[in-house]
């Protein structure tokens, strides 16, 4: 018995037959491990597989309507900005950087206030904002410095606020703050007018790194100012390390546990030291 109405006879060209067994095969169509072009008109037909179409813009176009995304974002129209982006998106014409960019776009916040800020930071523009701390207190920071760090699958705001009240840092630290921007008020972000700093306050703090660390430490990028041998029987790393936060200073060092040794200054030795009587305390006290 024949397969009536299951079967079709088609014309190619050998070439155009090897580019469908090619594509057959790229996207698994295949009987055995030999391409199937059966399957693959079948998952088309279906729409498993879908067509898109011709990849032939320009890249004259693709930058334009880049530049226009930009634009928008920057004048806070975000839902507009981010309707370009998944345009371009879905576009095979893209650079591998361009994609990069737009699906960074497209991956992070970009609530009004967030861009507002992320413009504010690029121009230099000193600005107040309205934040809720973990007890759910309001504050009023007035920021002349900030910039986006990501931690700890978060994103944060260092920034110097004119403002230290409520600070628990060293004295030259206490206008640097760390704000989660996800506390940050929405709505509440506006300029001042007032001065734009280059940097946040910096305080630089001597440490020394003993035993299996001194061979695996690996030099802090952007925070590392000098890391030198001074003892080679036993081994000992000092590391001269400028610091912004004392509390995240002490996040990354306290896994080094017994092999590092916080020098000074007094104040940050005193802070580390604290920290390390308090938990062997609770170890012997238990």
């Amino acid at each position: 018995m024949g397969r009536k109405g299951r079967s079709i006879t088609i014309s190619l060209e050998e070439k155009d037959k090897a580019q469908l067994e090619a594509l057959a095969l790229e996207y698994d169509m295949t009987w055995g491990d030999r391409a199937n072009i059966s399957k693959l008109i079948e998952a088309i037909a279906r729409k498993t597989l879908k067509l898109a179409n011709n990849h032939d813009w320009p890249m004259v176009r693709i930058e334009a309507l880049n530049k226009a995304r930009i634009a928008l974002e920057d004048k806070g129209e975000v839902q507009d900005a981010i309707l370009i982006a998944e345009l371009l998106r879905d576009r095979g014409e893209l650079s591998i950087p361009m994609r990069r960019e737009i699906e960074n776009f497209l991956d992070r916040d970009v609530r009004p206030w967030r861009v507002q800020v992320e413009r504010y930071i690029k121009r230099g523009q000193p600005f107040q904002l309205s934040y809720q701390d973990a007890a759910e207190n309001l504050w009023q920071f007035t920021v002349h410095y900030a910039e986006i760090v990501p931690r700890d699958d978060r994103e944060y705001l260092d920034c110097w606020c004119e403002e230290t009240e409520g600070s628990k840092d060293l004295p030259e630290l206490a206008h640097n703050r760390t704000l989660r921007l996800d506390r940050i008020t929405e709505a509440d972000v506006t300029k001042v007018k007032a001065s734009w700093r280059d940097r946040l306050d910096a305080v630089d703090v001597e440490m020394h790194l003993y035993g299996g660390l001194v061979p695996a430490y690996r030099s802090k990028q952007g925070a590392d100012i000098n890391v030198e041998k001074i003892s080679t029987s036993p081994p000992v790393l000092k590391v001269t390390r400028r610091i912004t936060s004392t509390f995240w200073f002490q996040r990354a060092i306290l896994p080094y546990g017994a092999d590092c040794e916080v020098v000074g200054p007094p104040a940050v030795r005193q802070m580390v030291g604290d920290i390390a009587i308090a938990m062997s305390q609770r170890y012997l006290n238990s």
